[in-house]
């Protein structure tokens, strides 16, 4: 499958989310989406950045954007971290890589001096047609949740 490119639409993918869910992007037609890829549940980075979006969601909800989180966490441990910071969004499980790999985010990172494959801090932002508009990579959480939402009220 090829990956996303921008200014051209996404193509359509189904995915297991928290609340018993599968999240179609066809089904979300109508609406802009955030996708943001982000590499663990419950590590500092990512449950800031999940706080960032959690902290703006009426503004991006004003804006009719629907906002998912995705990690290759299980729906299990996307379930705790959505309740224990009570995120209004849901958490998409990519156990398979299936999205991973449409938005090519799998990237090979260094901890401890080991390389290791791993997801890049990512965001994408898709318009009401399915047509992704702006992607961000290698993302610094400090002030991303901003820069998404007025990428999202230039739509």
């Amino acid at each position: 499958m090829p990956s996303v490119e921008l200014n051209k639409p996404v193509p359509d993918f189904e995915a297991p989310a928290t609340g018993e869910q599968t999240v179609r992007l066809a089904d979300l037609r109508g609406k802009n989406v955030v996708i943001y890829f982000y590499p663990k549940d419950n590590t500092p980075g990512c449950t800031t950045e999940g706080q960032d979006f959690r902290d703006r969601m009426k503004q991006f909800a004003e804006l009719d954007t629907e906002i998912f989180g995705v990690s290759r966490d299980g729906l299990k441990a996307h379930e705790n971290f959505r309740a224990k910071h009570e995120f209004p969004f849901h958490l998409i499980s990519d156990k398979d890589e299936t999205l991973c790999k449409l938005f090519d985010v799998i990237k090979l990172k260094k901890l401890y001096g080991k390389e290791h494959l791993g997801i890049e801090r990512s965001t994408f932002l898709i318009d009401k047609d399915g047509v992704l508009r702006n992607e961000w990579r290698g993302v610094k959480v400090k002030g991303h949740a901003d820069e998404v939402l007025e990428a999202a009220k230039a739509l």
